[in-house]
């Protein structure tokens, strides 16, 4: 790995590790497919080309700044955040195809203009990135690897929270959620510990209620049928 510190530099050449596990899973419908082969190639950001220096430049049409989702499985809370927000520049990044697909397939043709999507690793996405060129990042119901030898692969720990802390702007916004109360105080002992972030919480009620204007995930409410609370972590990039 480069001597210099990732915060103040590029890292094109860095080496990623796999933090995501299968890419595809079961068979997907003919609208599926359709909308992956006409509506993904329009969508997709290239990281064969470089980045703009002013990244709201992706965008169909102007915006304001520019959020970042990682892992949005189905896409339900991104497709929310890009309805709700349309001053907002949204890339969402799934490796999971299933999950492309889904959202693609929710799209019904109509691509929105703040909208753009990374199918493979969100590392190499956040090393393409300019520096301090994000108003948030959210990573929501990540995959918690819960076997101790493969603690390694979760997506929080100290070079990818580096990696947040170049593209995160001044003020910008790290938002995690879990119902997996070892990788909830995982993170929460990473991000204290790391010097860019600070987490935004005052009271055991911030982090207990979800999100403002949170819409809610399959995920999510599966957790909460089978008794799992989730957590919700607000952190600032200093």
């Amino acid at each position: 790995m480069p001597e210099q510190h990732p915060m103040t530099a590029h890292h094109p050449e860095r080496s990623t590790e796999a933090f995501f596990g299968r890419r595809k899973g079961k068979r997907l419908r003919p609208g599926q497919i359709a909308a992956l082969e006409t509506l993904l190639p329009v969508l997709k950001i290239d990281l064969d080309r470089p980045a703009p220096e002013d990244i709201r430049m992706l965008f169909a049409h102007p915006v304001n700044d520019v959020r970042l989702e990682i892992g949005f499985g189905g896409g339900e809370h991104l497709l929310a955040e890009v309805n709700r927000c349309p001053g907002t520049g949204f890339i969402g990044v799934e490796p999971f195809v299933n999950g492309v697909a889904k959202l693609l397939s929710a799209l019904d043709g109509e691509l929105p203009a703040n909208l753009r999507l990374y199918d493979d690793d969100a590392t190499r996405l956040l090393d393409w990135l300019p520096q301090a060129s994000l108003s948030g990042i959210d990573l929501l119901y990540p995959d918690p690897w819960p076997k101790k030898r493969h603690w390694k692969r979760r997506f929080v720990g100290p070079t990818n929270l580096d990696r947040f802390a170049r593209v995160l702007k001044p003020g910008g916004i790290f938002r995690f959620a879990s119902d997996i109360d070892s990788y909830v105080n995982w993170t929460l002992l990473h991000c204290r510990a790391h010097p860019a972030f600070a987490w935004k919480a005052e009271s055991a009620d911030d982090w207990r209620h979800p999100f403002d204007n949170w819409p809610g995930t399959r995920y999510e409410m599966k957790a909460i049928r089978e008794g799992r609370r989730p957590a919700y972590l607000t952190f600032i990039r200093l």
